[in-house]
């Protein structure tokens, strides 16, 4: 891996970087994303079946698009026992950790007739894509759809691309299962992502769609928000680990890998203190590379967006974690307690040596659909947040508006709004 000296310039270009890997700079595919999207929409199941043959190689229909019971039970028989439990334990963390989230709805009532609150309802469908394929993760599926689950939205269903059997992964049906799906539907793509914004014959038209995907899955929910809710425009992944003296280089360079191993696109950065670690790390990531399946991917993904970044001391480290805003930020210091309120921007922080990034994407519990690209300036990880909705409730008596409605009145009429004036004026007008 590349070691650089931490300075202004090395910080500004290298957020420069990364930030070309963000789904808002791939343009020239929105055109081919914006025709699927409008053949959807105007061709429903017709367009479905045509882009699954096209891209999936299956001959979809009406009869055949909506995984069945038997299928879901073929796909138990198909799992290692032991990894279904597992899927059960981890989904059983997910929904503790989800459970703390929420939240009632409230109200305020006064001796003069007024009366505040907060009505919170949860979404009536959403909506959950699940890529499949080589990129079938049950794990997402699971963190998808339990906060989902736990808001008490009233259906959930999901899409996910067949093979070119008609198959579903077995791992996606058996997580779909546990976590709570109410239907499975065999379409994948911006065209999956067209039928949850749209509604077809088949697919019911959802009021949010969440999960992660490719750049036209990406390109696709950027384009229907507004018709409907969505989670983010998810980028590739991305590790940041905060180290100092302290830290055990085999543990980083394994940790800087297990998210380069994603795709080619993924970034993983080490910024440091210690020239000695530096170099250990560098030295220990060859090492691993050569004994990991996929050491293609990784090698080009560390070629691309890999950093070891030395720095000054600790408090330009934090300030340059800060600024790149990292989807998982792991730090492995002397006493990482310490340092963790000085983080502002992270999707997820991981603290101490035995807090592997790979501990949130499967099992602790948090959501491990978290904001990329910098976006962990001002987006949240999933939550259960996401699958509610807040209404404000407002009731004056008349005691209570007699009080304020000279006020508003002012109020209004300063903004040439003479009609809203007009509509709490008219309530004291002697007869």
């Amino acid at each position: 891996m590349r070691i650089i000296k931490l300075t202004q310039e090395t910080k500004s270009a290298l957020l420069d970087e990364l930030l070309k890997r963000s789904p808002n700079h791939y343009s020239e595919y929105e055109s081919t994303v914006n025709e699927i999207l409008d053949n959807v929409r105007k061709q429903g199941d017709r367009a479905l079946f045509e882009y699954t043959m096209k891209f999936d190689r299956f001959a979809l229909d009406a009869g055949n698009i909506r995984v069945t019971p038997e299928e879901i039970q073929d796909a138990y028989r198909k799992m290692d026992p032991d990894l279904v439990e597992i899927i059960r334990k981890s989904a059983a963390n997910i929904r503790a950790f989800h459970e703390k989230q929420l939240r009632s709805s409230w109200f305020d009532a006064k001796e003069d007739g007024s009366f505040l609150g907060m009505k919170i309802t949860p979404i009536a469908k959403a909506g959950v894509y699940v890529p499949g394929g080589k990129a079938a993760y049950p794990s997402s599926v699971l963190m998808n759809v339990v906060p989902a689950r736990v808001a008490g939205v009233g259906e959930i269903l999901m899409t996910t691309p067949p093979g070119a059997d008609g198959q579903v992964n077995p791992g996606t049906l058996v997580a779909a299962d546990i976590a709570g799906v109410d239907a499975i539907y065999k379409v994948g793509g911006a065209q999956a992502v067209a039928a949850m914004a749209f509604g077809t014959e088949s697919v019911p038209r959802v009021d949010k769609i969440t999960g992660p995907g490719n750049i036209f899955v990406a390109l696709a929910k950027k384009a229907v928000y507004g018709y409907v809710g969505i989670d983010s425009i998810a980028g590739p992944s991305e590790i940041l680990v905060l180290a100092d003296e302290t830290a055990d280089p085999r543990y980083v360079a394994a940790d800087l890998l297990s998210q380069a191993e994603h795709d080619e696109l993924a970034s993983a950065i080490l910024i440091t203190t210690s020239e000695e670690l530096a170099g250990a790390v560098s030295d220990q990531a060859e090492c691993f590379m050569e004994q990991l399946s996929r050491r293609d991917i990784i090698r080009k993904s560390l070629e691309n967006y890999g950093y070891i970044l030395l720095a000054e001391n600790m408090e330009d480290a934090i300030q340059a974690a800060n600024e790149i805003a990292s989807e998982h930020l792991e730090i492995l210091t002397r006493d990482p307690f310490e340092i963790m309120p000085k983080i502002r921007n992270a999707g997820a922080i991981f603290l101490g040596e035995y807090s592997s990034e790979p501990l949130g994407d499967y099992f602790a519990g948090p959501n491990h659909i978290l904001p990329t690209n910098g976006t962990a300036r001002f987006f949240s990880p999933l939550n259960v947040d996401d699958f509610l909705k807040k209404t404000s409730v407002i009731s004056y008596s008349r005691e209570a508006l007699e009080k304020a409605h000279k006020d508003i009145e002012t109020f209004a009429e300063s903004e040439g709004l003479t009609a809203h004036a007009g509509s709490i004026r008219v309530r004291f007008e002697k007869g």
